[in-house]
């Protein structure tokens, strides 16, 4: 049998491991908008996205809180079985990155951290379901429709204050703007997704009795930023061809109004504490961006494969951390 300690530096390495894959796999979430339109090199685009991503993980902890606690409670599982929800969530990261699905790392480890409580106690009353339902499935639906909707308006809104003026310097001035959309961009998906991880390792150390209050621990905070900003510096092509060009055709003011939506509305999530998709988010922004032109804009067929990976997440990653704990349990 391994030591608490042991298997508290092999969950740590872990929730790293998945940090920087989430950061390459939600690269796309702040730079494919900036790079299909060309206001940034792929190059600069990534740097920029790693900085703010890195800065943003700083902001809080409370949505760690709700990943680490709210869900499914550090009393109700051993260390052990950490490790078997993170490595369900990587997998399932690396299949969807593999294919180019912008899927969610965050219900991913969500729907891990459900599959494998319930496989170690027998028992689905070890999730926390009234907190589940308003702060995780009540998000899951409101989010990408509240993206949708201040994409569609917002895009809408810039073509009326912008109609005396020619496209030519619209496009212009726009692809400067849309350096700062992508900031806060990344800025605002590091608040949140950094903080899943965090969450996941302070769950760590109070399962192993190394802390005895839900408190994120500054170096817990410091190593999420790190690993996070170092998987966005890896960039994920794939999803970024996806997300920029795969579902509506943008021009600069276009992806100005997705980005800048879809940071206003992971803000919002953040402010209630929950553990949004920055993809899904990004994602219907897109969308009601290209269905403000006319919905024939939106390629609705790679959308409905998206929606789809949304919808699937969840039960997918539940079920294949509950195979993982059922067998990892003849070991410990």
């Amino acid at each position: 049998m391994l030591s608490a300690m042991t298997i508290t530096v092999l969950i740590v390495i872990t929730v790293l491991i998945f940090d920087f894959i989430n950061g390459f796999h939600d690269t796309a979430t702040a730079v494919a908008t900036s790079i299909t339109t060309r206001a940034l090199t792929p190059r600069t685009a990534i740097i920029i996205c790693a900085i703010f991503n890195f800065i943003g993980a700083f902001s809080g902890t409370a949505v760690a809180k709700t990943v680490g606690e709210s869900i499914v409670s550090h009393n109700s599982i051993e260390q052990w079985v950490i490790l078997g929800v993170l490595i369900s969530a990587i997998i399932w990261n690396i299949i969807t990155w593999y294919f180019g699905i912008p899927s969610s790392s965050s219900h991913a480890l969500i729907g891990a951290l459900m599959g494998g409580g319930i496989a170690y106690n027998n028992s689905f009353n070890v999730v926390n379901w009234s907190n589940l339902f308003h702060e995780v499935i009540i998000w899951i639906f409101i989010a990408p429709i509240i993206g949708f909707v201040v994409g569609y308006f917002l895009m809408i809104l810039l073509n009326w204050i912008l109609r005396p003026f020619k496209p030519g310097l619209v496009n212009k001035i726009f692809l400067k703007f849309q350096v700062v959309a992508g900031a806060l961009m990344a800025l605002n998906h590091g608040s949140n997704d950094a903080q899943k991880s965090m969450g996941l390792i302070t769950m760590a150390l109070l399962s192993g009795k190394f802390i005895h209050e839900f408190a994120v621990p500054t170096w817990v905070i410091a190593c999420c930023a790190l690993a996070m900003a170092l998987g966005t510096a890896s960039g994920g092509k794939k999803i970024i061809k996806t997300m920029g060009s795969g579902m509506a055709k943008l021009t600069p003011v276009n992806g100005f109004a997705a980005q800048t939506g879809g940071a206003a509305v992971i803000f919002l999530a953040t402010f209630f504490h929950a553990p949004v998709s920055t993809t899904h988010i990004i994602s219907t922004t897109v969308m009601g961006v290209g269905a403000s032109k006319r919905f024939k804009s939106v390629k609705w067929g790679v959308a409905q494969n998206i929606v789809w990976a949304w919808i699937l997440t969840i039960p997918i990653t539940a079920t294949l951390s509950a195979l993982i704990i059922y067998i990892m349990k003849m070991f410990f």
